[in-house]
């Protein structure tokens, strides 16, 4: 087949990373493929260790007293939730079973911080009962937690107030300011029975100085709520901190090259609607830039405000705890020759990588594994073989890859698609067993400085 010369197929490799380089040339991918006989994800749990440090040490830097909670939403395996346990960091859920799942895996109910829209009352429940801090979205959520707290409880319900970003009024999250007072006055009313620590908000996007001004909003909120009688001493900035996935070159002329004809069937995708794989700021330093800014109409920066007010800082990190924390393996099962192009087809679905629920695409460049290593770009471009990779359902839309990827070389039967870098809301947000395929389960990659050890994550497949 003739295909593309590579230099005009657009590439957007993942930043290097050696750690897990060392995995895809231990050959320990294709015995555990073989193993399961399907696809399976990859987990690194150190790397997650690594990334909280960084946002304790941001916050040390700034001298701002601050609590990590982990959004459990961005990934289920349970190897997260048990470095949280094991480091007393906190843990954000958002349903009755993430509770219940996170309290099983030995994070301390003060730990928990429980989000989300409109909750229900057995979630309330347990949260008042277990001592975990709530975020309310509205004043019947308000209501029903202080009824909760007044009918048996023998701890009073911990809640912040979350508040309507101003520059997103059309957010279905939170309450506005004349909300907000009527929600003050009903928990001055409540008494003993709750416990109002501080606001919240969710603010969609991952610029930092949106997220610097509503936060200093949120410490003058505090400051109010202070006035009345209650405790209010801390806010959430919540999540939204960018994980860099490639290095801006890359990423700059992967956009401007482009085009419908690099897809599968002419794919037309817009760019605006593309996660920002490149961010300049990203992660901790993400953190260090919120905290660093002055908010709107002030004249000290955010870190400046909490420390002269004395207020805690909180904040839910899932992606970006999650950075080079795991990947996401496909065996091929197939490959057929199109006009210019070919079609791989993998033995898992594109549910397994949940850009497309965003009718986007997940772009950092798969690595081609096969039996004997990695197989390399030749600088030259040359024997480049342009495909794209289809999933084993029965579905046209059911691509992993839409982009046609210049692999180095043409893939065979049995080799290995790693997808780099997934652990963050990419390997398990969408999966389900279609077609009675099973999800694919996930590896615990234990870091002993010789060949991987590996394990199985103790959450069962469900």
């Amino acid at each position: 087949m003739t295909g593309i010369p590579l230099p005009l197929v657009p590439t957007l490799p993942a930043h290097p990373d050696l750690q897990t380089d060392a995995v895809l040339d231990s050959g320990l991918l294709h015995e555990l493929a073989h193993a399961f006989g399907g696809p399976f994800h990859f987990l690194l749990p150190h790397r997650f260790d690594d990334n909280l440090a960084a946002f304790r040490t941001a916050l040390d830097e700034a001298g701002v007293d601050g609590r990590v909670y982990y959004a459990k939403k961005a990934n289920k395996a349970a190897a997260w939730i048990e470095r949280c346990a094991a480091t007393g960091t906190g843990v954000d859920v958002a349903s009755l079973g993430e509770l219940r799942e996170v309290l099983g895996h030995g994070v301390r109910g003060e730990n928990v911080v429980v989000t989300g829209p409109a909750k229900n009352e057995e979630l309330l429940r347990i949260a008042v009962l277990q001592g975990a801090l709530t975020a309310v979205d509205c004043l019947d959520e308000l209501d029903r937690l202080i009824a909760l707290a007044r009918t048996g409880a023998v701890r009073p319900a911990r809640l912040l107030l979350r508040r309507l970003p101003p520059a997103q009024p059309h957010s279905r999250f939170g309450m506005d300011e004349a909300e907000l007072a009527q929600a003050l006055e009903r928990c001055v009313r409540a008494g003993d029975a709750v416990r109002m620590e501080g606001f919240s908000f969710h603010l969609s996007g991952y610029a930092t100085q949106p997220r610097a001004d509503l936060a200093g909003q949120l410490v003058d909120l505090c400051l109010k709520a202070r006035v009345m009688g209650l405790q209010a001493d801390r806010i959430s900035i919540g999540g939204g901190f960018a994980v860099d996935y490639a290095a801006a070159d890359d990423w700059h002329a992967f956009l401007a090259a482009q085009r419908p004809e690099h897809y599968h069937a002419r794919k037309a995708f817009s760019a605006p609607d593309f996660y920002p794989y490149h961010s300049p700021v990203a992660g901790a330093d993400a953190l260090r830039a919120v905290l660093s800014a002055v908010p709107e109409g002030g004249h000290d920066s955010l870190a400046s405000r909490l420390r002269e007010t004395g207020t805690l800082v909180l904040m839910e990190p899932g992606r970006a705890l999650l950075d080079r924390a795991g990947a996401s393996v496909f065996r091929v099962q197939g490959v057929k020759d199109r006009d210019g192009y070919g079609i791989l087809t993998v033995d898992g679905t594109s549910l397994s990588l949940s850009e497309q629920w965003f009718n986007s695409e997940y772009l950092p460049d798969p690595v081609l594994v096969t039996p004997d290593g990695r197989a390399r770009p030749d600088p030259a471009g040359t024997g480049a073989f342009p495909a794209a990779v289809g999933g084993a359902s029965c579905l046209e839309s059911d691509l992993l890859t839409w982009r046609k990827i210049p692999f180095p070389t043409r893939p065979s039967v049995g080799d290995l698609l790693v997808y780099p870098n997934t652990a963050g809301y990419q390997m398990d947000s969408n999966e389900s067993p279609f077609h009675d395929l099973p999800l694919p389960p996930k590896v615990v990659l234990d870091d002993t400085g010789g060949r991987p050890r590996w394990r199985l994550d103790r959450r069962p497949a469900c």
